[in-house]
């Protein structure tokens, strides 16, 4: 491991619940600020459940072309969105670069899961003449890494990574592997969804999956919170340069923190509940630690998949005391879902920008709606708002539907 090369985040783009561009949405963070409403996209009167996460003011002609809007889904849109912005963070100029050497990995969970509802509608109603032959690549989930390198001309590694709501994080974690071994200098990764339709939302709350807090749904997503009731579903996308880290250097690149390890597991369980022994997501940060070279003493924060579920909840509570027993109490942890909902393939990336500008800025969110822990629980979620904390360390945990486990590890750059 002494000789893989090391990488570097040098740019951040987001479009999220409660903001449209990383500022916005970072200072919203540290404000408190909840993003779960009433349902806008269509009327929800009739669902057990009427509340989102959606992203608002959402305008893609602001800075897509016009023809490539028309035959993208909205979850493309999304990650092109942030692709551009975190290019332009990161001061990248792709003519100068090798375009062999610049990938692309974008996870997600569900793809262009309402063109499929579009379509399929019009099949029913209007027979197979009339599906549109955009359909395929306008639906599949690769087409967020396959349009970013259309539209920047990159030859690199580029596919999805899939695993549900750990997409975003086991696409943030081969892209990591591709620079660290030699199969490119810098690579744009992230996560992307749009779920947020009718037929989606009435899936998900007769899993008994979501709040049903109708009534007060800035409240209803509350992580580690005794009085949760499941979580609110959330679009948006996050996407960042990896960079090898000379070649950062070399040209001058801003760097927010090194990315250090990766770690990969199943439960072997369930296909929705996690394993109540939660040794998979256990499995998933111990190896995380172990690539990175760094002992559980040495983290510091550590940013929760924290679904507001109670099982999940309760699952993740338990693999973080097995795997750093008392030190388990000296660390910060929060859950960025308590403010901008569950963004399923997403999630994992909109949390790892958190993460890296946590560990950028010293200052950790709180967790929104937290109140009391379960019983027995005595970790600390960041009740109070959010904190200064000097982050030497750091993991963003994401576990998905089927036992998918992932926990990425950064820390401060030191050069």
């Amino acid at each position: 491991m002494a000789n893989r090369r090391r990488v570097v985040v040098t740019g951040l783009g987001a479009v999220t619940p409660i903001g449209n561009d990383v500022p916005t949405y970072w200072q919203n963070l540290l404000n408190g600020k909840s993003g779960v409403a009433r349902i806008s996209a269509f009327d929800p009167g009739d669902l057990s459940v009427q509340i989102a996460a959606e992203v608002k003011n959402f305008n893609p002609l602001d800075r897509l072309d016009a023809k490539l809007v028309k035959r993208s889904d909205r979850f493309t849109q999304f990650a092109l969105w942030a692709a551009a912005e975190a290019l332009e963070d990161a001061g990248l100029d792709l003519s100068k670069e090798d375009r062999d050497r610049v990938g692309v990995v974008v996870g997600s969970g569900m793809g262009g899961i309402a063109t499929w509802e579009k379509e399929h509608e019009a099949f029913i109603k209007r027979g197979p003449r009339l599906v549109s032959p955009l359909l395929i690549p306008m639906m599949i989930p690769d087409m967020a890494s396959g349009q970013i390198a259309i539209v920047y001309k990159l030859r690199g590694p580029n596919y999805c990574a899939v695993s549900a709501c750990a997409s975003g994080a086991h696409a943030t974690g081969v892209a990591f592997r591709h620079i660290q071994e030699g199969d490119a200098d810098i690579m744009i990764t992230g996560g992307s969804e749009a779920p947020i339709t009718k037929f989606t939302v009435a899936a998900f709350a007769n899993m008994g999956a979501l709040s049903k807090r109708n009534d007060e749904p800035e409240r209803a997503s509350r992580p580690f919170d005794r009085q949760r009731d499941g979580f609110v579903v959330a679009e948006g996308s996050a996407v960042y340069i990896l960079e090898e880290l000379e070649h950062a250097l070399k040209r001058g690149a801003k760097i927010y923190c090194e990315v250090v390890g990766y770690g990969a597991s199943a439960d072997g369980y369930h296909i929705t509940a996690p394993d109540p022994d939660a040794l998979g997501a256990a499995l998933a940060m111990r190896q995380a630690l172990n690539d990175a070279g760094v002992q559980p003493e040495e983290v510091d924060y550590i940013n929760a998949h924290g679904t507001s579920t109670p099982l999940n909840d309760a699952s993740e509570v338990k693999a973080i005391m097995d795997v750093f027993g008392a030190h388990s109490g000296r660390l910060v942890i929060n859950s960025t879902k308590s403010m901008i909902g569950h963004g399923l393939g997403a999630a994992g990336a909109m949390e790892f920008v958190a993460t890296v500008l946590a560990v950028k800025e010293g200052v950790v969110h709180q967790t929104l709606n937290f109140e009391e822990a379960d019983e027995g629980v005595n970790l600390d979620f960041v009740k109070e708002g959010a904190r200064s904390v000097k982050i030497r360390v750091a993991l963003s945990n994401s576990f998905g539907f089927g036992g998918h486990n992932c926990s990425l590890c950064v820390k401060t750059f030191v050069g």
